[in-house]
Parts: C-alpha cells; sequence; structure tokens
C-alpha cells in the first residue's frame, strides 16, 4: 500500500471509513483493477468484541485471502440453538439447528472484530492499488465529473466513485443528499467475554427472554462472548455490579447451561437504534455498512449485511468495466433493496415479538419455532434464509 502523499491525487475510488466494510470494499475495488483510496484514521476495538460471520461472509473474506488466517483465531459455528425463556403464558419449544443439515461443517465462525480489522487492513497494506490516508474526511463535495474530497490535514482528492463506509453518522451520506429514518429502542446490549466450565460444542445459544436476547457465542477454547440486551437503566445495573455478582446473574440468566463462568473482558453497555437510508447511493456516492444501516445486535445480521453490501460492489466492479460514475450508484442502490429491506422487516418483527405481551403474537411465534422444530423443508428454508450465502439471496 502506497504511503500518503502531500498533493492533490485523483483516484478511480475512494473508501471513507475503516472498520471491516471499508477494507474489504478498497480490497474488492483493487481487486477489480481500480485504483483505490481509503481514508482510515487508526481505530481501537474493545477487547473481546466479535463478531459472528456466516457462509457468505465467509467466502467473500475467502476470496480476498483473509479466511486462511483467520481460521486460526475463530471459533466454527456448527449449531444454532433458541431457547424461549420469555416466562409467558405462551412459549415456544426449544430448536436447535445444525449446520450439518443443510451440507455445510459450520453456519460460520465467531471472529474476534480486532483480528478481522487488522488482517483486512494488513492485506491492503501489501495492495499496490490501494493508497491509505490514515485521517479522516473533512469535506467531500460531488461534481458532475468527479468527487473532490479533502482530508483533515488538508490534502485534496478526487475520485470516480465514493464508498461511504463511515458509520451512523456518515459524512459521505450527508453530502450526497441522502436521508437516514433512525430511531432510539427502548433497550441497550451489554457485551463481554466469559470462560466457562462445561464445553459450548461451538453451538450458539439464545435465550429469547422478555426484554431481549441472551445470546453465548462459542470462541476458541473454553470461552464464549456475551450479548445481553436488557432495557436499559438494567444494562446500566448489570454493566456496574461488582464482578462476582455479574457473573452469577449471568450464570442464572444461562440457567447454569455451560457451568461456571468467569469474566474475561471488561463489560460495555451501549443504547440500540435503527437505522434506514432512504436511498443506498446517489450521484457518486454508495453507503455500505451503518452508513446504509444500522441493526441491532439481534439474529448476528449487521456485519453480515454490511459484507453483502461489499460483495453486491464486487459484483458490479467486475462486470462494469467503464468509468465509474452514477450508473454504477444507481445499479447498486437497485441490487440491494430486496435484502437490506427485507432483513430489516424480519429483525424488527423478532424483537416485537419478544417484547410483546399480546397472547396472539405469543401463540405465532410458539407455532413459527414448533414448525422449525419438527418440519425439515421449513428447518432448510429458515437457515438458508438465515446464512444468506449470497447478496441476491433473498
Amino acid at each position: 500500500m502506497r504511503a500518503r502523499k502531500p498533493r492533490s491525487e485523483k483516484f478511480e475510488v475512494c473508501v471513507v471509513g475503516g472498520g471491516a466494510t471499508g477494507w474489504a470494499a478498497a480490497l474488492v475495488a483493487a481487486a477489480a483493477g481500480r485504483e483505490t483510496a481509503i481514508l482510515a484514521p487508526p481505530a481501537d476495538f474493545p477487547l473481546g468484541r466479535t463478531a459472528a460471520l456466516f457462509a457468505g461472509a465467509v467466502e467473500l473474506l475467502t476470496s480476498l485471502g483473509a479466511m486462511e488466517t483467520l481460521a486460526q483465531s475463530a471459533a466454527p459455528l456448527k449449531a444454532m440453538r433458541l431457547i424461549d425463556d420469555t416466562g409467558r403464558l405462551l412459549r415456544a419449544p426449544e430448536v436447535i439447528f445444525w449446520a450439518s443439515e443443510i451440507g455445510l461443517e459450520a453456519f460460520g465462525y465467531n471472529i474476534a472484530n480486532r483480528r478481522l480489522v487488522e488482517t483486512l487492513s494488513g492485506l491492503a497494506r501489501d495492495n499496490p492499488r490501494i493508497t491509505q490516508f490514515e485521517e479522516p474526511a473533512a469535506e467531500l463535495a460531488f461534481g458532475e465529473d468527479e468527487a473532490r474530497l479533502t482530508t483533515k490535514s488538508g490534502a485534496h482528492l478526487a475520485a470516480d466513485l465514493v464508498l461511504g463506509a463511515d458509520g451512523s453518522r456518515s459524512l459521505v451520506r450527508e453530502r450526497a443528499g441522502i436521508g437516514m429514518r433512525r430511531s432510539r429502542m427502548a433497550q441497550a446490549a451489554l457485551v463481554t467475554t466469559l470462560s466457562v466450565a462445561f464445553d459450548h460444542r461451538n453451538i450458539s445459544t439464545e435465550f429469547h427472554k422478555a426484554n431481549g436476547p441472551f445470546t453465548l457465542v462459542p470462541m476458541p477454547g473454553e470461552n464464549v462472548s456475551l450479548v445481553w440486551v436488557e432495557r436499559p437503566v438494567e444494562a446500566t445495573r448489570l454493566a456496574e455490579l461488582p464482578e462476582d455478582d455479574f457473573v452469577a446473574a449471568a450464570e442464572r440468566a444461562s440457567h447454569s447451561l455451560l457451568g461456571e463462568m468467569r469474566l474475561t473482558a471488561p463489560r460495555a453497555s451501549y443504547p440500540l437504534s435503527v437505522g434506514l437510508a432512504d436511498r443506498f447511493a446517489a450521484s457518486r456516492a454508495i453507503l455500505i455498512g451503518e452508513a446504509a444501516h444500522v441493526f441491532p445486535p439481534i439474529g448476528a445480521q449487521g456485519l453480515n449485511l454490511g459484507l453483502r453490501d461489499v460483495e453486491a460492489l464486487q459484483s458490479l466492479l467486475v462486470t462494469h468495466r467503464g468509468r465509474l460514475g452514477q450508473e454504477t450508484a444507481e445499479e447498486f442502490h437497485r441490487l440491494r433493496q430486496g435484502d437490506v429491506r427485507s432483513r430489516t422487516l424480519a429483525v424488527d418483527l423478532l424483537n416485537r415479538s419478544l417484547l410483546t405481551g399480546m397472547l396472539p403474537v405469543q401463540a405465532l411465534r410458539a407455532v413459527a419455532l414448533s414448525a422449525a422444530g419438527g418440519f425439515a423443508p421449513f428447518r432448510r428454508f429458515l437457515m438458508h434464509q438465515g446464512l444468506a450465502r449470497s447478496f441476491r439471496e433473498i
């Protein structure tokens, strides 16, 4: 990766923002033969934060040359277990989905966020078509023939196409004139990692509780990552408990399924929100990841959806051999409509079904999970839909 130069430069593609989606997008653009810049300040990822990546994301990372390294420190997800722990009158039976039922060794892998970004950025550093600017974009304007960017230090760049991977408060989205409908949820997520006494057998277990899911995701060895969704006040209380009291609360919440637990990373609590951009592209701008859609940590769809954005970009760049521009952006917007909007609806419905006390909704959810447990074609359909191996599979 070429070092940053202080003069003005012209690129075919400029990625604004790092993170897994930003670095993956830069690698995809470079692989398609496009001169690429990425504006990615150094980032610090909290210890213990992980991402459960399903088969489609794994296939993309494999194509970029990242999975050989990542697999060494990742845990395969061989099964998904759902337990109705709402305590309500109508409860669904326990359901477990095995990857082997649809011919896979694993649904995907649980990978440390820090390790994921380090691996992708390392590959980018070795790519002669990628130039990194270790600073954010300060200004961006879209002209008829090109987009013009100014970095925080004052460097001037021009690009045929700008990829906004700069998160939920995206400068790219704002300058492209794209709105986002966003709302704060009455929930917060508490995240940490734990060591456990019993073998997790590479099974991800999600307890559906009255205020949101309590999820234990396998990590290498005798470790799991915890995502505990609760009401904000309760999530804050849990985060501030003495360590022994918190571990005891986690053991109770998991019904001691994995035995005695011990904290292995600091706890963090953050409010949840949902957001969806009015468009996924406009002018010479394309939005990927949280610049386009913000998801709560329910169903592990957030980063997987962002990497499917990158897969769609990859498909476009392979088939679009001419100069990039507004037509490229319009095609990306069309490609991403069905997948993003259907996933948004599905996650919202799942979350609402946990929070509501209405008996008809409880009954419908119980019937659906009962069918998932006993009706093989429906089971396979749900597993394939959950994986979405391709951005085209909706």
